[in-house]
C-alpha cells in the first residue's frame, strides 16, 4: 500500500478554494497516478475525516520562458474532496 503523504501532496489554498469551503469542498495537490479511491483513503487517513466524493482534474504544464530558452512547467493533478456533513478540515 501506498504511503497517504505520497498520494496527497499538499492542500491547494487558493481564491477559488477558498470559495469551496462554505460547500464542504477542499482542494489538494496529488499524484498523477493516483485514482480517486485512493485519494480518497488517503486524505481521510491524514485529515482523520470521512469523504463523500472526489473529483479530479489534470492540469497541463504551462509554458515559460528564461532569456532565450523555451521550457514548460510540468503536468500535475488536483482533486476536489467533497465532505460528509459535520466532517471539517482546519486550515489554519
Amino acid at each position: 500500500m501506498k504511503d497517504p503523504h505520497d498520494i496527497v501532496k499538499g492542500m491547494i489554498r487558493t481564491e477559488k478554494g477558498a470559495n469551496l469551503m462554505p460547500l464542504n469542498k477542499y482542494l489538494f495537490w496529488v499524484a498523477k497516478n493516483s485514482n480517486k479511491i485512493e485519494i480518497g483513503k488517503a486524505v481521510e487517513d491524514i485529515y482523520k475525516v470521512k469523504v463523500e466524493g472526489v473529483n479530479t482534474v489534470s492540469m497541463r504544464g504551462k509554458s515559460k520562458r528564461v532569456r532565450y530558452v523555451i521550457g514548460r512547467t510540468p503536468d500535475w493533478k488536483k482533486a476536489i474532496v467533497t465532505l460528509k456533513e459535520g466532517s471539517k478540515i482546519d486550515v489554519a
